[in-house]
């Protein structure tokens, strides 16, 4: 039975791992997307991760693939009420403007909703930082569609910590919503970006923490150790940079912990940023019910506080 945590100071209550929704129209066509979608819910899980922007980079494309998609499964499951749907404004322009322009946010907002057959937004995330619009104009949009009941909560995605603390401290002052969630990259081999300032604020403040990368794209899995596997997939490149750093120890100390207790590498790497200080849940993604499977495999997987620390150090 997996213990669900609140995220952050808000009313969401979230299973340990979120569903990345990047594949969804993309890598993983309409049977393969509702199987894992089924699945995920059936196995527990309780919220899905998606943006507007997913998935405008493959040619083609345009955005929205995703959310489509997910909308096309909602209606067809009719598990609207018994998963929360996270998405995201502020890198696919469009009506009212780019990035995080109040009049795009709403525009983008309802654009959104349209696609997901939805009425409501549980999490709703600026996706990335805009400095060319004050932040508490930025809030304020936010603010009009919380009032109108079409957003729940919102969040912010790959923000420092100056900014952030900003931005809550300019609700705080204007009476607006406050961003109760961050959306950062963190994983065992790419650390950098929250641990610290920004980690320390999050757990002062009880801003719930949703990492992406939690696999870094696959490294995590044990896909990669040398340079014959990089052309396993597309994403090879990427790994070369971190096969040469600390990426391989990391890999000892998984492959010494998955001997001690039988989990997989990818089960590890979640259940360790499931551990960490701030962190409400891992986001992770899957093409196949069998990766699914796999992933939930995380949320009820406990490392004692030696095999953490050993992971800790071993990418410190």
């Amino acid at each position: 039975m997996t213990v669900k945590r609140r995220l952050g100071s808000t009313d969401l209550q979230i299973a340990p791992l979120v569903l990345g929704g990047n594949v969804f129209g993309w890598t993983a066509d309409r049977d393969a997307s509702f199987a894992v979608l089924d699945a995920f819910v059936a196995g527990g899980g309780t919220m899905i991760d998606t943006a507007d922007v997913y998935s405008a980079w493959v040619p083609g494309h345009k955005g929205g693939e995703s959310e489509t998609m997910i909308g096309e499964w909602l209606k067809a499951s009719g598990k609207r009420d018994a998963v929360l749907i996270a998405t995201k404004v502020g890198m696919l322009p469009g009506e009212g403007g780019e990035k995080l322009a109040p009049a795009r946010i709403i525009a983008a907002a309802e654009a959104s909703l349209t696609r997901l057959g939805t009425d409501r937004i549980d999490l709703y995330y600026a996706h990335q930082d805009d400095d060319s619009v004050a932040q508490d104009a930025v809030l304020a949009a936010f603010g009009k569609l919380v009032d109108a009941g079409k957003v729940r909560v919102i969040g912010a995605s790959n923000f420092h910590a100056a900014r952030l603390k900003s931005a809550v401290d300019g609700a705080k002052a204007a009476e607006l919503p406050r961003y109760h969630v961050l959306q950062p990259e963190y994983n065992l081999v790419s650390r950098h970006k929250f641990e610290g300032e920004l980690q320390d604020y999050c757990t002062t403040e009880n801003i719930g923490v949703l990492p992406y990368y939690g696999l870094a794209s696959g490294f995590l899995t044990g896909k990669y150790r040398s340079e014959a596997d990089l052309g396993k997939s597309v994403r090879g490149g990427r790994m070369t940079e971190l096969l040469s750093g600390k990426g391989k120890a990391v890999l000892d100390a998984m492959d010494a912990v998955a001997a001690e207790t039988g989990a997989s590498l990818a089960q590890i790497a979640l259940a360790w940023l499931i551990a960490q200080p701030g962190v409400s849940a891992p986001i992770a993604s899957a093409t196949k019910v069998e990766q699914i499977d796999e992933l939930l495999g995380a949320m009820t997987l406990d490392l004692s506080k030696e095999q953490l620390d050993r992971l800790t150090n071993a990418g410190a």
